[in-house]
Protein backbone atom coordinates (compact mmCIF):
# COMPACT_ATOMS: atom_id res chain seq x y z
CA UNK A 1 0.00 0.00 0.00
CA UNK A 2 1.48 3.69 -0.58
CA UNK A 3 0.37 6.48 0.81
CA UNK A 4 0.65 10.49 0.32
CA UNK A 5 0.58 13.13 2.37
CA UNK A 6 0.12 16.91 2.09
CA UNK A 7 2.81 18.56 0.01
CA UNK A 8 4.78 15.30 -0.28
CA UNK A 9 7.71 15.88 -2.43
CA UNK A 10 7.41 14.70 -5.52
CA UNK A 11 9.13 11.75 -6.78
CA UNK A 12 9.35 9.85 -3.26
CA UNK A 13 6.84 7.33 -1.71
CA UNK A 14 5.59 6.41 1.60
CA UNK A 15 5.17 2.11 1.04
CA UNK A 16 3.43 0.00 3.81
CA UNK A 17 1.65 -3.33 4.49
CA UNK A 18 1.71 -6.13 1.88
CA UNK A 19 3.61 -4.25 -0.61
CA UNK A 20 6.68 -3.41 2.34
CA UNK A 21 6.53 -7.09 3.14
CA UNK A 22 7.20 -8.49 -0.37
CA UNK A 23 10.04 -5.79 -0.84
CA UNK A 24 11.54 -7.01 2.48
CA UNK A 25 11.45 -10.42 1.00
CA UNK A 26 13.05 -9.86 -2.12
CA UNK A 27 15.65 -7.91 -0.43
CA UNK A 28 16.32 -10.88 1.73
CA UNK A 29 16.29 -12.79 -0.94
CA UNK A 30 19.62 -10.65 -2.74
CA UNK A 31 21.16 -10.34 0.48
CA UNK A 32 21.00 -14.58 0.95
CA UNK A 33 22.76 -14.54 -2.56
CA UNK A 34 25.33 -11.73 -2.16
CA UNK A 35 26.65 -13.50 1.06
CA UNK A 36 26.42 -17.04 -0.66
CA UNK A 37 28.95 -15.63 -3.07
CA UNK A 38 31.59 -14.31 -0.06
CA UNK A 39 30.08 -10.72 -0.09
CA UNK A 40 29.94 -8.63 2.93
CA UNK A 41 27.56 -5.54 3.64
CA UNK A 42 28.70 -2.14 3.69
CA UNK A 43 26.48 1.36 4.53
CA UNK A 44 27.13 4.23 2.96
CA UNK A 45 26.86 7.66 3.73
CA UNK A 46 23.39 9.30 1.94
CA UNK A 47 25.23 12.59 2.57
CA UNK A 48 28.83 13.60 0.74
CA UNK A 49 31.34 16.12 -0.58
CA UNK A 50 29.73 16.76 -4.25
CA UNK A 51 33.03 16.57 -5.78
CA UNK A 52 33.23 13.02 -5.53
CA UNK A 53 31.23 12.92 -8.67
CA UNK A 54 32.64 15.70 -10.31
CA UNK A 55 35.34 13.97 -11.90
CA UNK A 56 33.66 9.80 -11.83
CA UNK A 57 30.42 10.63 -12.45
CA UNK A 58 28.95 11.02 -16.10
CA UNK A 59 26.87 14.18 -17.74
CA UNK A 60 23.48 12.95 -16.66
CA UNK A 61 24.41 12.01 -13.20
CA UNK A 62 25.97 15.52 -12.53
CA UNK A 63 22.79 17.08 -14.44
CA UNK A 64 20.52 15.18 -11.63
CA UNK A 65 22.61 15.50 -8.29
CA UNK A 66 20.86 17.17 -5.58
CA UNK A 67 23.17 19.56 -4.36
CA UNK A 68 23.25 21.78 -1.23
CA UNK A 69 25.80 23.77 0.73
CA UNK A 70 25.96 23.30 4.46
CA UNK A 71 26.32 26.08 7.02
CA UNK A 72 30.12 26.52 6.46
CA UNK A 73 29.41 26.76 2.38
CA UNK A 74 30.70 23.47 1.78
CA UNK A 75 28.94 21.97 -1.27
CA UNK A 76 27.54 18.36 -0.60
CA UNK A 77 25.20 16.11 -2.33
CA UNK A 78 22.96 13.38 -1.68
CA UNK A 79 24.46 9.99 -2.93
CA UNK A 80 23.07 10.02 -6.81
CA UNK A 81 24.51 6.05 -6.75
CA UNK A 82 26.75 3.66 -4.47
CA UNK A 83 29.94 2.97 -6.40
CA UNK A 84 31.95 6.34 -6.53
CA UNK A 85 32.13 6.29 -2.55
CA UNK A 86 33.60 2.16 -2.80
CA UNK A 87 36.27 3.51 -5.04
CA UNK A 88 37.35 6.14 -3.01
CA UNK A 89 37.46 3.50 0.05
CA UNK A 90 39.35 1.35 -2.05
CA UNK A 91 41.89 3.75 -2.54
CA UNK A 92 42.65 4.71 0.94
CA UNK A 93 42.08 1.38 2.45
CA UNK A 94 42.07 -1.80 -0.15
CA UNK A 95 44.68 -1.39 -2.68
CA UNK A 96 47.12 -4.33 -1.18
CA UNK A 97 43.72 -6.32 -0.48
CA UNK A 98 42.53 -9.07 -2.88
CA UNK A 99 39.16 -10.30 -3.99
CA UNK A 100 37.15 -7.66 -1.22
CA UNK A 101 33.23 -8.11 -2.14
CA UNK A 102 31.02 -6.05 -0.51
CA UNK A 103 26.75 -5.49 -0.95
CA UNK A 104 24.50 -2.92 -0.04
CA UNK A 105 21.26 -1.75 0.05
CA UNK A 106 20.48 2.54 -0.01
CA UNK A 107 18.46 4.88 -0.88
CA UNK A 108 19.68 7.21 -3.55
CA UNK A 109 18.48 10.22 -4.94
CA UNK A 110 18.64 12.05 -8.57
CA UNK A 111 16.25 14.90 -10.13
CA UNK A 112 14.96 12.77 -12.60
CA UNK A 113 10.76 12.92 -14.06
CA UNK A 114 9.18 10.79 -12.06
CA UNK A 115 7.51 7.87 -14.02
CA UNK A 116 6.45 4.02 -13.13
CA UNK A 117 9.96 2.57 -12.01
CA UNK A 118 11.83 5.92 -11.99
CA UNK A 119 12.06 8.15 -8.82
CA UNK A 120 13.90 10.79 -7.33
CA UNK A 121 14.85 8.81 -4.40
CA UNK A 122 14.84 5.42 -4.88
CA UNK A 123 16.57 2.44 -3.88
CA UNK A 124 19.74 0.37 -5.00
CA UNK A 125 21.13 -2.91 -4.40
CA UNK A 126 25.03 -2.77 -5.29
CA UNK A 127 27.52 -5.51 -5.33
CA UNK A 128 31.37 -4.63 -5.20
CA UNK A 129 34.20 -6.70 -5.63
CA UNK A 130 37.66 -4.36 -5.71
CA UNK A 131 40.98 -6.13 -6.72
CA UNK A 132 39.42 -9.04 -8.16
CA UNK A 133 42.05 -12.30 -8.60
CA UNK A 134 39.87 -14.14 -11.26
CA UNK A 135 39.82 -13.10 -14.82
CA UNK A 136 36.67 -14.82 -14.91
CA UNK A 137 35.00 -12.26 -12.17
CA UNK A 138 32.61 -10.18 -14.88
CA UNK A 139 31.24 -13.57 -15.95
CA UNK A 140 30.70 -14.66 -12.19
CA UNK A 141 28.80 -11.14 -11.31
CA UNK A 142 26.34 -11.41 -14.24
CA UNK A 143 26.22 -14.54 -13.53
CA UNK A 144 25.23 -13.49 -9.77
CA UNK A 145 23.36 -10.36 -11.39
CA UNK A 146 20.92 -12.72 -12.98
CA UNK A 147 20.07 -15.23 -9.95
CA UNK A 148 19.14 -12.09 -8.16
CA UNK A 149 16.88 -10.82 -10.84
CA UNK A 150 15.15 -14.45 -11.26
CA UNK A 151 14.08 -13.52 -7.70
CA UNK A 152 11.47 -11.53 -9.24
CA UNK A 153 11.36 -12.88 -13.03
CA UNK A 154 12.70 -15.20 -15.42
CA UNK A 155 11.84 -12.76 -18.65
CA UNK A 156 14.59 -10.54 -18.89
CA UNK A 157 17.77 -9.86 -21.67
CA UNK A 158 21.30 -9.64 -20.40
CA UNK A 159 23.64 -7.84 -22.99
CA UNK A 160 27.06 -8.79 -22.07
CA UNK A 161 29.13 -5.66 -23.82
CA UNK A 162 27.48 -2.47 -23.77
CA UNK A 163 28.85 1.55 -23.71
CA UNK A 164 28.54 2.89 -20.05
CA UNK A 165 27.15 6.00 -19.08
CA UNK A 166 29.35 6.76 -16.21
CA UNK A 167 32.63 7.77 -16.66
CA UNK A 168 34.64 5.97 -13.94
CA UNK A 169 34.23 2.46 -16.50
CA UNK A 170 37.30 1.08 -18.01
CA UNK A 171 35.58 -1.11 -20.71
CA UNK A 172 32.13 -2.20 -21.84
CA UNK A 173 30.06 -2.68 -19.40
CA UNK A 174 26.98 -4.95 -19.17
CA UNK A 175 23.21 -4.92 -18.30
CA UNK A 176 20.31 -6.70 -17.89
CA UNK A 177 16.97 -5.52 -18.98
CA UNK A 178 13.14 -6.97 -18.68
CA UNK A 179 11.09 -5.61 -21.78
CA UNK A 180 7.68 -5.83 -20.03
CA UNK A 181 9.09 -2.94 -18.17
CA UNK A 182 8.52 -0.72 -21.67
CA UNK A 183 10.78 2.64 -21.94
CA UNK A 184 12.50 2.12 -18.40
CA UNK A 185 13.56 -1.57 -18.65
CA UNK A 186 17.02 -1.76 -17.36
CA UNK A 187 17.11 -3.52 -14.14
CA UNK A 188 21.01 -3.87 -13.82
CA UNK A 189 23.96 -1.89 -14.86
CA UNK A 190 27.72 -2.98 -14.26
CA UNK A 191 30.72 -3.29 -15.37
CA UNK A 192 35.11 -2.58 -14.41
CA UNK A 193 36.49 0.34 -12.72
CA UNK A 194 40.39 0.78 -12.01
CA UNK A 195 39.63 -0.45 -8.66
CA UNK A 196 37.27 -3.51 -9.12
CA UNK A 197 34.43 -4.36 -10.80
CA UNK A 198 30.50 -4.38 -9.85
CA UNK A 199 26.96 -4.05 -10.77
CA UNK A 200 23.80 -1.99 -9.40
CA UNK A 201 20.18 -3.18 -9.42
CA UNK A 202 17.47 -0.62 -9.97
CA UNK A 203 15.64 -2.05 -6.52
CA UNK A 204 12.40 -0.54 -7.45
CA UNK A 205 12.42 -1.69 -11.15
CA UNK A 206 12.70 -5.19 -10.37
CA UNK A 207 9.99 -5.00 -7.80
CA UNK A 208 7.77 -4.24 -11.16
CA UNK A 209 8.77 -7.50 -12.63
Amino acid sequence: MKYKIDSQVRGVRIISGDEAKERRSVLNQLINLAEAAGCQEIILPSLEPAKIYADKAGTEVLDQMYVLKDKKSRELCLRPEGTATVQLLADKHLSRNKDVKFWYFERCWRYEKPQEGRYREFFQFGVEVINPSSDKVKEELIALAEAMVRVKTSEFDTVASVKRGLQYYTEDGFEISANKLGSQKQIVGGGAYRQGIGFGIGFDRLMLC
